[in-house]
């Protein structure tokens, strides 16, 4: 897997790529701002570690650039800790997780890992053969992550989409949300830790409305979700 670090700190960067690359990654560093959309562009990456805090264009604008462009890249954000309106905003954005600064060696390569694995697994077709999950107007392809209503794309990033694949597997279903957390984001939910929410409210704004104008999604007060069926 190859890992693209766009952060102005060139000491930090030294650091990673010793200890990512002793687990196996390969890992390219990106110190001007200005490059990045270029270096994301020209190098097949896996995952992008986006710094929020840069010189001339910040993390969020380069994050902006990249889900304009429908680059739908995962990205793990690194935001000033303690910062929630860094961390709420980049979720917003469309980034797929985040992780305060400073950080230690073992808590960044969980992270990484758990984006990795749900964002890069390889599905299979069920024992029907049939790859494909249909629920009304919408019809969703698992294995190259596709999402059509009435035909039409609808682009979602890599965790929105198993977001959407989790409720559709269980429409009429209350998806407990810690449990929901572990499998969508690969981690506990942990106290004050909106991150299932910002991706739930994005997937609402990116799902086209239903035909008879009620909500796909219920939020269930101290359980979790519901995608109403019709």
């Amino acid at each position: 897997m190859k890992l693209l670090m766009i952060d102005d700190d060139q000491e930090l960067t030294e650091l990673l790529c010793d200890l990512l690359t002793l687990e196996g990654f390969e890992f390219e560093a990106c110190h001007d701002s200005q490059l990045a959309m270029q270096q994301v562009l020209q190098k097949n990456i896996d995952l992008v570690l986006l710094d929020v805090m840069m010189p001339g264009k910040n993390g969020f604008d380069i994050l902006r650039e990249m889900r304009a462009a429908r680059l739908e890249i995962p990205v793990l954000m690194l935001t000033a800790k303690g910062d929630e309106f860094d961390r709420v905003l980049g979720l917003e954005l469309g980034a797929d997780d985040y992780l305060p600064k400073p950080f230690s060696d073992r808590e960044l390569l969980a992270r990484i890992k758990a984006i990795l694995r749900r964002t890069h697994q390889v599905k299979m077709p069920d024992e029907h053969g049939d790859d494909q999950i249909s629920h009304d107007d919408l019809v969703i392809y698992p294995r190259r992550q596709e999402v059509l209503h009435h035909g039409s794309p609808v682009e979602l990033t890599s965790t929105e989409f198993l977001l959407l694949e989790q409720f559709l597997r269980h429409p009429g279903e209350i998806l407990d949300k810690a449990k929901l957390n572990e499998q969508v984001l690969g981690k506990k939910l942990m106290p004050f830790d909106r991150s299932l929410d910002m991706h739930v409210s994005n997937l609402r704004k990116k799902i086209p409305d239903r035909d008879d104008d009620q909500p796909r999604i219920k939020t269930v007060r101290g359980k979790g979700y519901l995608w109403l069926q019709w």
